[in-house]
């Protein structure tokens, strides 16, 4: 009788689980469409401003007045790398899939004798990276307590990694960060930030071939556009991150659900099976005393 109590709490205790993630699933579910539509409404700011960016940096480019963040330092030598994570787990490989990339691309930047420095964003991805890269990590930014992502939040990071640029404390600025797919694609992404990449084919002229005068100069414009090309950078990979953690839960959560449906059925098959073993033993039992009387 103790092992049917022992299988009788076990279903329980699975039960009560399977309450949880399917409850965690429906909330996943309901935050994924608010956090979908904000990265896709995002995409063709962020689209729009790169555009522009590239066709006044090709305007300038070895003209040697371009900003310095468009120019860079003259070397490569330190690499900063932004990794974006989730402050929360179960999540499935959410996580995981961006600290492994970021970890990958350390480890090429170390084998070719390169300075690595690491800004994390998110307690799940600074409590990888710690393990084996703790001592190139130099700061972290908590969102914790931020209920929903703004521009704010983004601007504070940039605040921080430009900050960090005009110091000298770095020439390379890298973000790492989950690019939504969909619910069940979430692909891993490293984008350069600084200094600004520049399109091979970006020009002055406008995707209806018409060419542009800017006032003032295309240097000042971009001395002002970079930082805030920067921000919204970080801010749209922040929604991506976002809207792919979600769908990474639900996913996660689905799956979940379903393993302990399957074990409740593993577990009630042999709870039946073992009382019923029981119930033939006293059975046995009964009639074999009454034959000896």
């Amino acid at each position: 009788m103790a092992n049917l109590k022992v299988l009788k709490n076990r279903i329980a205790s699975v039960k009560s689980t399977r309450k949880i993630t399917k409850a965690m699933q429906m909330v996943a579910a309901a935050k994924l469409r608010r956090a979908q539509d904000a990265a896709e409404a995002a995409r063709p700011y962020a689209a729009r401003m790169e555009n522009v960016v590239n066709g006044l940096a090709a305007s300038v480019a070895g003209s040697g007045s371009a900003p310095r963040l468009l120019a860079g330092t003259g070397t490569d030598q330190t690499h900063l790398l932004v990794v974006l994570t989730a402050e929360r787990g179960l999540c499935g490989g959410f996580n995981s899939s961006i600290v492994k990339l970021a970890r990958a691309h350390a480890r090429q930047l170390q084998a070719k004798g390169k300075t690595v420095k690491i800004l994390t964003v998110g307690k799940k991805g600074r409590e990888q990276l710690k393990r084996d890269l703790s001592a190139h990590m130099v700061a972290h930014v908590d969102l914790s307590d931020v209920k929903r992502i703004g521009y704010e939040n983004a601007r504070g990071i940039a605040q921080d990694v430009l900050a960090r640029f005009d110091a000298g404390e770095y020439d390379v600025a890298t973000l790492f960060f989950n690019r939504f797919e969909s619910v069940i694609s979430q692909i891993p992404t490293a984008q350069q930030v600084i200094p600004a990449p520049v399109a091979e084919d970006a020009g002055t002229a406008s995707e209806s071939g018409a060419s542009y005068d800017y006032e003032p100069s295309e240097e000042q414009i971009l001395a002002d556009l970079l930082p805030r090309s920067i921000a919204t950078q970080i801010f749209t990979a922040l929604l991506e991150n976002s809207a792919s953690e979600q769908g990474a839960r639900m996913s996660a959560m689905d799956n979940a659900t379903r393993n302990a449906g399957d074990m409740i059925d593993r577990l009630s098959i042999q709870y039946n099976r073992s009382r019923q073993a029981a119930i033939t033993t006293e059975l046995i039992e009964i009639i074999s005393g009454a034959e000896a009387l």
